[in-house]
């Protein structure tokens, strides 16, 4: 009985605004929120919302009722939650009133969907620790799973997660990792007593990347075809995981594509067969056996074709950003400062840093579509010059006043 583990990841990221090198030192502010350009943070949230969060989560509202068996789950990072609340809260109600059907499962992930477990483990433990904190608030549960930025995943990181209490991780099912395996059974991280949960990489990507395309032989992708497909794993797999960024739906693939059609339909295809059901990742640990023990030494993700993290440390432009914001840790840290904390954490996200990716062929288009930025080094330059200003003021800050050392733990109420 193959189950199906729909998993959708929630993100939108304050983009740091064209920084020219003459606002350095004239206070002005990093994120935009006013204006019309493609980096105004407001106007991109409402228009996802239009075109994404709200009519997909009516038609996901709609099915939880319609179909018992039907079972999704989410992630959602702090400063898209943020966001929600400060310009679209109606959106935040719709994933609400998802959850309160008690078919939903809500992941953790890092509350500024940073690249923090490169540099430093305390920083993503806290980030960590503050989305914990942020889902309970919001959504009244309690995430059981973990899902790292960008479906980053190695032993390490399991073991990270592990001993912050997850029962279970997310992570890609690379093919040179699985060897001879398939990524449609339930597995466990080497050493690490957790469920290991590996996206099936081909039919996630068949609706994320592939729905739209022409030129496809499998094009169009109808719900009945997809669902022939998910029956097929019936004997050779127990889970497939359909993991994938929520825009997929209106965003990513137009409305005009057919996708909201093709979803409506897809429970009601894939039940057909008797053999076939929808599970959360809990639901999924407590039905089936762990298979195999997998070993990921090194750092593998979701992203390109290579399935690691070159989309956002690939070139040294990345690698030079990444390395000044880390350093800027304990003097940051220091300050004892909430909103000066907030911001350096905004700068970590990991969006700030794929913009900045000059990766080519097909993976460079894919980099270009979502990069509001005129050129990758325009990304760069925006970023350094404000995080030069962002280090003064925190020189500035330091100068002031010297706070007791210790880290905030957020500026969430506990």
């Amino acid at each position: 009985m193959p189950s199906v583990c729909f998993y959708f990841q929630v993100h939108q990221p304050f983009r740091i605004r064209r920084y020219s090198f003459f606002d350095i030192g004239t206070n002005a502010s990093y994120f935009s929120e006013e204006g019309g350009d493609d980096l105004n943070n407001k106007r991109v949230m409402k228009k996802v919302a239009e075109k994404c969060y709200l009519p997909t989560n009516k038609i996901l509202l709609q099915l939880l009722k319609e179909y018992p068996e039907f079972r999704i789950s989410f992630s959602f990072s702090g400063v898209s939650i943020e966001q929600m609340e400060k310009y679209a809260p109606e959106v935040l109600k719709s994933f609400r009133d998802l959850v309160d059907t008690g078919k939903v499962e809500v992941l953790s992930e890092t509350y500024y969907h940073s690249l923090a477990f490169l540099h430093s483990k305390e920083e993503f433990r806290e980030q960590t620790e503050m989305n914990k904190r942020k889902i309970e608030e919001v959504f009244s549960v309690k995430p059981r799973m973990f899902r790292c930025t960008e479906l980053a995943y190695s032993n390490d990181i399991a073991k990270e997660a592990k001993e912050m209490g997850f029962e279970g991780i997310l992570g890609e099912g690379v093919d040179q990792i699985l060897g001879w395996r398939n990524p449609n059974f339930l597995y466990k991280p080497k050493d690490v007593d957790m469920s290991l949960f590996l996206k099936n990489y081909r039919l996630s990507d068949d609706i994320a990347f592939r729905f739209s395309e022409r030129t496809w032989k499998e094009y169009p992708l109808t719900a009945d075809k997809f669902a022939r497909w998910i029956s097929k794993v019936n004997g050779n797999g127990e889970i497939v995981n359909l993991f994938m960024d929520y825009e997929t739906f209106g965003e990513h693939q137009w409305e005009d594509t057919g996708i909201f059609e093709f979803l409506k339909n897809l429970p009601k295809e894939v039940l057909k067969n008797k053999d076939n059901d929808f599970a959360t990742l809990t639901e999924c640990v407590e039905r089936y056996s762990i298979k195999d023990e997998v070993d990921v030494p090194y750092i593998t993700s979701w992203a390109d074709l290579e399935r690691d993290l070159s989309a956002w440390v690939g070139n040294e432009m990345q690698r030079d950003a990444l390395s000044k914001l880390y350093k800027m840790e304990k003097d940051v840290i220091s300050t004892g400062d909430e909103e000066i904390i907030d911001t350096w954490r905004k700068f970590q996200t990991s969006d700030q840093f794929y913009y900045m990716s000059t990766k080519g062929m097909g993976c460079g288009e894919v980099h270009n579509y979502f990069n509001p930025y005129k050129s990758p080094y325009d990304a760069f330059i925006s970023f350094m010059n404000a995080l030069n200003d962002f280090k003064l003021k925190v020189e500035d800050k330091k100068k002031k006043k010297r706070s007791p050392k210790g880290r905030s733990k957020s500026k969430l109420k506990k």
